[in-house]
């Protein structure tokens, strides 16, 4: 069996990567994250065996790139309270929701990753618990309470509170 070409990897699961990278860092330091991810992994793949999964591998490697750049961004100033003008929308998909990624900011780290790895990137929580440590219980955990805050924070209709989520199906209880 042999390895497709490195450009038919970056168009196949560039979006995905893009996504899931997006989900874990943010849409400011998602690109960076992306490129980073691509550029370790060119380098990686002649040593990939041919029969590897190569959209878990590239989750492994984008939640490394992801942890350096949260770990650089722990680094940079502090940023100030007023900016000079309003930032770019540029990098920003079309569908791109503020308060959305605003919830997704508030869960804690483990529960964002798991949410962003299954349901962003499709893994199996077998493959999220080898990416990030850990069993697949574990894995399942964090994005099923991951989810559960993403719903009580940000429902589909706009409204709040449990009558919120069980009037448009969504309570898990």
């Amino acid at each position: 069996m042999s390895k497709p070409l490195f450009e038919q990897i970056v168009t196949d699961h560039g979006p995905m990567v893009l996504r899931v990278v997006r989900a874990v860092v943010g849409p400011h330091d998602a690109e960076d994250a992306w490129s980073e991810t691509f550029l370790a992994a060119l380098k990686a793949y002649p040593d990939l065996p041919a029969d590897a999964n190569v959209e878990a591998w590239l989750v492994t490697v984008a939640h490394r790139k992801a942890i350096d750049a949260v770990r650089a961004g722990a680094r940079r100033p502090t940023p100030v309270d007023e900016l000079p003008e309003r930032p770019s929308p540029l990098g920003r998909p079309q569908d791109w929701d503020p308060d959305l990624w605003a919830a997704l900011r508030t869960l804690p780290d483990r529960q964002r990753r798991s949410v962003a790895y299954h349901y962003l990137a499709g893994l199996p929580y077998r493959e999220v618990a080898a990416v990030m440590g850990g069993s697949t219980d574990a894995a399942r955990r964090a994005a099923a309470d991951g989810i559960k805050a993403l719903r009580a924070r940000y429902p589909r209709d706009g409204r709040q509170g449990p009558a919120a989520r069980s009037a448009d199906g969504l309570n898990t209880t």
